[in-house]
């Protein structure tokens, strides 16, 4: 599950659980998560900003692959539409974080793989802890192609051929370190604790600027034409400024 909370002009959406817990996104947390998003965008003002954060060893290890065998009561054919089911789900958190209006923060203190990755990457500025955790799209090595939707977005996400191949056709585990000099996070921190903490003062930097959350949102949009259209998004044009 998960909580909201707002400090300030921060919403701080966090993944719960002991620490064992890997945060795998089945359909009960793809809603928890879908209902937390909803209310941000309802409380949103200009210059808010979100920051997502999970507790424990994992930021999210992907979807809940033994909860789709589990509930399938054994049919493997029903396990596969659980798990299309999931894919579905998750599209749907993917399009909100793009179509939210407010800059996005994903403090990543945990391991995140495969849709635990594309969560983190769907938001704005990835900051991530070096000392444990790294990012990793597992389709390659568990035997499992990538919906649409994740391809399109590591195609937006990242800007260099030879990492989109060592991310997907690969199967590269990424520490922070090495992720920020390929371009898939903004910065790397000693512990969990800093990575939070300068994922707080980046946000406290956005809300500064007190930007109109509409525009932000369409501007973002038009950045990534190819993952708006998969996701079902329209980008459009708003004027607000003082003519």
């Amino acid at each position: 599950m998960c909580t909201l909370e707002k400090r300030g002009k921060i919403f701080f959406l966090t993944l719960t659980g002991d620490g064992a817990d890997e945060h795998r996104l089945n359909p009960t947390l793809i809603a928890s998560i879908r209902s937390a998003l909803s209310e941000v965008k309802s409380q949103s003002t200009r210059g808010t900003a979100l920051i997502t954060v999970a507790k424990g060893k994992f930021f999210s290890n992907g979807l809940d692959i033994a909860w789709a065998k589990s509930a399938s009561g054994g049919s493997l054919s029903e396990a596969v539409n659980l798990l299309r089911h999931m894919v579905n789900l998750f599209k749907d958190v993917v399009a909100d974080l793009i179509s939210l209006p407010m800059p996005t923060i994903a403090a990543v203190t945990g391991h995140a793989a495969a849709a635990g990755m594309l969560l983190a990457m769907s938001h704005d500025y990835v900051l991530m802890r070096r000392d444990r955790g790294v990012l990793y799209m597992s389709e390659v090595d568990i035997g499992m192609t990538l919906p649409d939707y994740f391809t399109a977005a590591i195609r937006s996400k990242v800007a260099m051929p030879e990492v989109r191949r060592d991310v997907l056709l690969r199967g590269v585990k990424f520490k922070a370190d090495d992720a920020v000099v390929k371009g898939l996070i903004d910065s790397a921190h000693d512990n969990g604790e800093k990575a939070v903490e300068a994922a707080v003062r980046l946000g406290e930097e956005l809300t500064k600027r007190k930007w109109d959350g509409e525009v932000y949102c369409e501007i973002r949009k038009s950045l990534y034409p190819e993952l708006i259209g998969v996701l079902g998004l329209n980008a459009r044009a708003v004027v607000k400024a003082r003519m």
